[in-house]
């Protein structure tokens, strides 16, 4: 993979392959390799804390908007102002990050992200609280996020370097949904027996532990990354790095097209359980805790890859698409929530695998710039995709619309798999290796050498 403004543009060889296409040993790795680092452990510690109180908020601030005004829109609105900040200011939010130590930046968003939650908190238990101060808080934390996602994602490459990345990168989505199975459960005793002040309350003193875990880690035992220089032209410099690198900007786009259209579970998990099963509240909730234990499975499977290959990539988006098709017509609810937990390891397995292998990709100067982009692509296309799903489950029903989103995932793979097999000059060959059938890319010359001369 180019590692570098000088390498080259094409597809990265796989990582099992040597030049002549030969396989090798698929190099696996203990699941919690990276945990042996110090400072990756301490990061690590302090994002379990943080993570189940930001899952909690969550749910807070969208039950506390819909209490308020009793609307849906509302809490539609809420999301889309989180969001907004990244769509607007994400791509340079990347050319900052990549000027500054990510260290100090994560110490800073952090902060912010701490106060706009304890400024929420008390305007929520002294009863002062107005949807507008839940409008400006969301904005708030959109803001920070614009500076910390980029800083996060890319600070992991400099807690465990190259060689555990994939790894830290698939615990980091293990804790994430860790904390999605336990976070919500917590809110909603919370919000039943205290109020959702508390709530806010308990995420804004949840930042305690992640900037405790920033201030405790050791400098020297960063691996040392060259920070880009202040200067003009920094954001066309990065856009023109991932345009000029097939294996980047078509991960992206891949990403881009499952994140619009397939990872729309709000709509689509809901209308089945309403409209569909006829099962209320309870349905909808387990469809989403079933996905999240097939996420996090899939985060501690990837764990134990030692690489991220894009022929992986592309397998599982082909696979989450096909069985969202599948569990489209799924004819008996308890079917389709168990279609949930294998939804929810390939999911996981696109986002771990693009994730690790844009960062591999990336010359450490423009991670930054490269994963603002992505995090851009990948959370923004939600909130521009719902509105279009939301239309054709409306107007088609429920199925139609599942299927239509794992269509769009599958057509999207199965493309952008071809396109990069013909930049890299590639093609599709089938056989036998060690007793099992194996369907693989070679590089085309090896293929016609291999041909009988006529």
């Amino acid at each position: 993979m180019s590692t570098g403004p000088g390498a080259a543009s094409a597809p990265a060889p796989d990582g099992h392959d040597d030049p002549t296409g030969t396989p090798r040993t698929p190099r696996k790795t203990s699941m919690f390799a990276s945990l042996k680092v110090r400072n990756y452990r301490l990061f690590f510690l302090g994002q379990v804390v943080s993570n189940i109180g930001t899952w909690m908020q969550r749910i807070a601030q969208d039950w506390l908007v819909l209490s308020l005004t009793g609307s849906s829109a509302a809490v539609g609105i809420t999301t889309a102002l989180q969001f907004l900040p990244m769509l607007l200011f994400g791509l340079y939010g990347g050319v900052l990050v990549d000027r500054w130590r990510k260290r100090t930046t994560l110490l800073f968003t952090q902060s912010a992200m701490a106060l706009s939650a304890l400024a929420l908190a008390v305007l929520t238990l002294s009863g002062q609280v107005q949807v507008w101060h839940v409008y400006v808080a969301a904005f708030a934390m959109g803001l920070a996020t614009v500076l910390d996602n980029p800083a996060r994602q890319s600070f992991v490459a400099e807690l465990v370097g190259r060689d555990q990345l994939q790894n830290a990168v698939s615990l980091n989505s293990a804790n994430f949904q860790s904390a999605r199975l336990v976070g919500p459960a917590v809110a909603g005793v919370m919000i039943t027996g205290v109020g959702t002040g508390w709530a806010f309350l308990a995420n804004g003193l949840s930042f305690v532990a992640p900037l405790t875990c920033l201030l405790l880690m050791r400098a020297r035992d960063l691996h040392a990354v060259r920070r880009a220089p202040r200067g003009k032209g920094q954001l066309r410099e990065g856009l023109h790095y991932v345009a000029g690198r097939p294996e980047l900007i078509w991960t992206i786009v891949l990403v881009g097209f499952i994140g619009t259209f397939g990872f729309n579970f709000p709509v689509f998990l809901s209308a089945f359980a309403d409209d569909v099963f006829h099962a209320g509240a309870g349905a909808y909730s387990l469809f989403n805790t079933l996905m999240a234990v097939g996420s996090l499975a899939g985060a501690l499977l990837a764990a134990r890859r030692g690489t991220a290959r894009l022929r992986v990539l592309i397998a599982a988006a082909l696979g989450f698409g096909a069985l969202e098709i599948v569990a489209s017509a799924a004819p008996e609810l308890w079917l389709f929530a168990l279609l949930m937990v294998p939804i929810g390891v390939f999911s996981m397995t696109v986002n771990v695998t693009a994730n690790t292998s844009i960062q591999m990709s990336t010359d450490p100067a423009m991670r930054g710039r490269v994963m603002a982009l992505y995090m851009m692509v990948f959370l923004g296309g939600s909130p521009i995709g719902a509105p279009i799903v939301g239309w054709v489950t409306d107007a088609y029903g429920a199925r139609a619309g599942f299927a239509a989103g794992g269509a769009v995932a599958a057509g999207a793979a199965l493309v952008i798999g071809l396109v990069l097999a013909r930049v890299g000059n590639l093609r599709l060959s089938v056989g036998w290796h060690r007793g099992h059938p194996q369907v693989r890319f070679v590089p085309r010359d090896r293929q016609e050498a291999l041909a009988p001369v006529a």
